[in-house]
Order: C-alpha cells, then sequence, then structure tokens
C-alpha cells in the first residue's frame, strides 16, 4: 500500500508521495513512486503511482518512449505532445500495454491488475493540468471542484484536504496541509511510511525548484507531527463534553429529534420493534 497526494491550485501545483512497499509485516521496502519529467521552458509533469509495484514500474519505465498514432504526423509521446491531455492519453497506453504483455499471467495466478496513477503538470501554450488514471487506461481530470486526487490509502488523509483546499490556496499552504495529511495516514496505517518525496511547481515556470525527500530527521516534518497532534488535542479539549443530566447546557444533548424517535430497547423474548 502507499499513499500519494496531487494538489492543482490557482498558482502551482503539489505532489507527495510516500515510499514503503510491504507484502507482510515482516517484508517492507522502500520504492519511490514519484517520477519528474522536466524539459526546460517547454513541459513539466509528475507521475505519482499506487498499487502493485511490478506494474508501476513497468508503466514507468514504457510511458519513456510510448508512442501513439497520430494520422500522417509524428507519433505523439510525453517529450512533444501539445497538450497534458494527450500526454495523458500516452499514460494510458503505457498502461494498456503493461496490461496486454503481464494481464493474462497475473490472472493465472490470482493477481489483479491493480495500478492507479495521478499524473500533472504543464506543457508551455497551456494551463496546468491533472489526472487520476485508473488500471484500465482511462483517466478523470481535476476541476475547480475537485482540485487534489489520493491514490493508495487515502482515508486517513482525506479529512484535512477537504476542510483546507480551494483552487485559491497559496502553494506553501497546500505543501503544509499535504504534509499534514501524510503525518494522520502515517499515524494510523503502517502500510505507508518515509522517506517522503514532495515536489511544489509553481504555474508557468516548467520547472520545480522545491523538491525535497523527508526522511525521519526532517525538522519541518517533525514539528507537523508534534504540532498537529498538539494541536488536535487541545482543539478537542475545548469542546464541551456532553450533559447527560440536563442543567443548564449551552449545546444541550439530550434533546429529542423532531423526526426520529429514540431507540427503542427490547425487554422481553417476544417483544418485536417493527
Amino acid at each position: 500500500m502507499t499513499y500519494c497526494i496531487g494538489i492543482r491550485l490557482n498558482a502551482g501545483l503539489v505532489f507527495l508521495s510516500d515510499s514503503r512497499t510491504n507484502a507482510g509485516v515482516d517484508a517492507i521496502s522502500t520504492f519511490r513512486k514519484m517520477m519528474v519529467y522536466e524539459k526546460a521552458d517547454d513541459r513539466f509533469m509528475v507521475l505519482l503511482s499506487a498499487g502493485n509495484l511490478s506494474i508501476s514500474q513497468s508503466v514507468r519505465e514504457i510511458l519513456q518512449v510510448e508512442k501513439i498514432h497520430n494520422g500522417d504526423n509524428e507519433p505523439i509521446t510525453i517529450w512533444n505532445a501539445t497538450s497534458m491531455f494527450d500526454a495523458a492519453r500516452v499514460l494510458g497506453s503505457a498502461v494498456r500495454r503493461v496490461y496486454e504483455q503481464d494481464g493474462p499471467a497475473l490472472r493465472a495466478a490470482g493477481i489483479d491488475f491493480n495500478v492507479s496513477m495521478i499524473f500533472g503538470g504543464q506543457i508551455k501554450g497551456e494551463a496546468m493540468r491533472m489526472f487520476l488514471v485508473y488500471s484500465a487506461g482511462n483517466f478523470i481530470e481535476a476541476t475547480r471542484e475537485t482540485c487534489f486526487f489520493q491514490v493508495g490509502e487515502s482515508k486517513y488523509g482525506k479529512p484535512i484536504l477537504d476542510r483546507v483546499l480551494t483552487p485559491s490556496t497559496p502553494l506553501d499552504e497546500a505543501a503544509k496541509c499535504a504534509l499534514v495529511s501524510m503525518d494522520s495516514t502515517l499515524k494510523s496505517n503502517l502500510s505507508v511510511g518515509l522517506p517522503l518525496d514532495l515536489v511544489v511547481y509553481q504555474e508557468g515556470s516548467f520547472k520545480a525548484d522545491q523538491v525535497v525527500c523527508i526522511d525521519d530527521d526532517n525538522p519541518y516534518f517533525k514539528m507537523i507531527h508534534t504540532t498537529w497532534g498538539q494541536r488536535l488535542r487541545e482543539v478537542f479539549e475545548a469542546i464541551d463534553d456532553p450533559r447527560w443530566d440536563g442543567g443548564d447546557a449551552d449545546h444541550p444533548l439530550m434533546v429529542g429529534s423532531g423526526r426520529f424517535e429514540t431507540v427503542r430497547k427490547i425487554t422481553t423474548p417476544n417483544e418485536k420493534i417493527v
């Protein structure tokens, strides 16, 4: 399992991935889930992957040279595509090529063809775009209403992203939000682990200077881990406890519902609640 986040904002893009791959509690390994493709002053793209490691590694290898037919014109690759949509089509083609090669053998071994990817960036001449690519090679695009994608073990880190992120969120704030989301996931799931890879891309730059590998000794992430847990406890303790005995409460709990009745108790063997 893994956890990867891709965020598309007005100001740029944020990508964050862990690096843990495990086949059991005593078989834990570290493999990078992020690939960065950069062509100076022309294009910048990032690929994050989750799922079966052998599949995702094969897809990444093939993506470097994958071509899709373009009529009488030169075949489209990620290096000459004129739009991120076409680059995502090339990625989808690479996924399907791996399925054609390995799918039958995987099925014979009882293994699902399981891979999901976040692919985002900017090609000169168009706006930034980001896609979520599925095992069939099809994909959906991030919009202003859904400005982030997650793959892997997403449920633990999603609430903070839902509450904080909007298209107008500044890049540094979004990076902080992504790291808090990752810390929440690390806290609750052993299948996600350090080190982390973080890339922050500024719109229109076609390069990324803000690239960092975060390990156990990273001072900022250690601060995030300590501060987030402490502040959560402070907020939790500041919320009033429920008052069960009535009394003068600002926010009483023992209030009847105007639509539903209170759950009924069964007191005899023959009693029915329907």
